[in-house]
């Protein structure tokens, strides 16, 4: 069934309550596993996320997205999507394509952020458990590394943080007065054109950028531009999520 998007010029409201500018619920927490040396949950809407890191460690090398050499530390990826994780509850295996391009996108991202001089001939280790996927998957991803590789204490230059934005009508329909949307759920990524963008810092350096879909070139600038403004929102939520971390930890010390 096609999605409407009638209402999105006239009530200036999206199916599901949001403004065209409006970011999802976020919620996001760190150290839910001990045993891991950082880890984190992340919830953007109704895409939800584990995240675990090992590492820097003297590890194994395998074909999954890593990116460095000898003289670097390598950021391996590994990203497992649960069967019930969608509406389909479809099963992807170990050589799934999309699967395996978001993991070669997320240890790209990584390996330019992370001071992996540091640690040479050593294995940074990302792994990440969808539980539920409703759109914005690979933004969910980065956003819960980040916060796992925060957690693990891995430095690095800043927060790589990522969210999409797409348009209000799709690339058939050639329309001069689309609007540029952010944060698309499941629904809206089904029909519409969009973009994941990810930036590092409170910056407009953009870091990661994907689009899997059509869109006229004209599109391109006002999507980019709310992207990259819904990352600087998605910077901040996280900030304060690592800051209030880092409050009960030196409370807990004090005690």
């Amino acid at each position: 069934m096609p999605l409407d998007t009638s209402t999105y010029t006239l009530a200036l409201l999206r199916l599901d309550g949001r403004r065209w500018n409006e970011l999802r619920r976020m919620h996001a927490q760190i150290s839910i596993q001990a045993a891991a040396d950082g880890s984190s949950y992340l919830e953007m809407g109704n895409t939800k996320v584990i995240c675990t890191v090992s590492g820097p460690s003297e590890g194994r090398r395998s074909a999954a997205g890593g990116g460095g050499g000898d003289a670097n530390a390598t950021v391996q990826v590994e990203i497992g999507i649960a069967g019930f994780s969608g509406v389909d509850r479809k099963r992807r295996g170990r050589g799934d394509k999309r699967t395996s391009e978001m993991q070669m996108t997320v240890a790209n991202a990584f390996s330019n952020t992370l001071f992996t001089n540091l640690y040479p001939h050593s294995t940074i280790m990302i792994t990440l458990h969808v539980l539920s996927q409703d759109g914005s998957l690979l933004a969910a991803c980065l956003n819960a590394a980040t916060l796992a590789l925060i957690d693990a204490g891995v430095p690095m230059s800043d927060y790589i943080v990522a969210c999409t934005s797409g348009s209000t009508s799709s690339y058939s329909t050639n329309d001069e007065a689309a609007d540029p949307l952010l944060d698309l759920n499941g629904t809206e990524e089904q029909e519409l054109p969009f973009l994941t963008v990810g930036t590092l810092g409170a910056g407009d350096k953009v870091s990661v950028l994907v689009m899997e879909s059509r869109v006229q070139a004209r599109r391109l600038e006002g999507m980019l531009a709310v992207g990259v403004d819904g990352c600087k929102q998605v910077r901040e939520i996280l900030d304060q999520v690592v800051r209030r971390h880092g409050k009960r930890i030196l409370e807990s010390a004090v005690k």
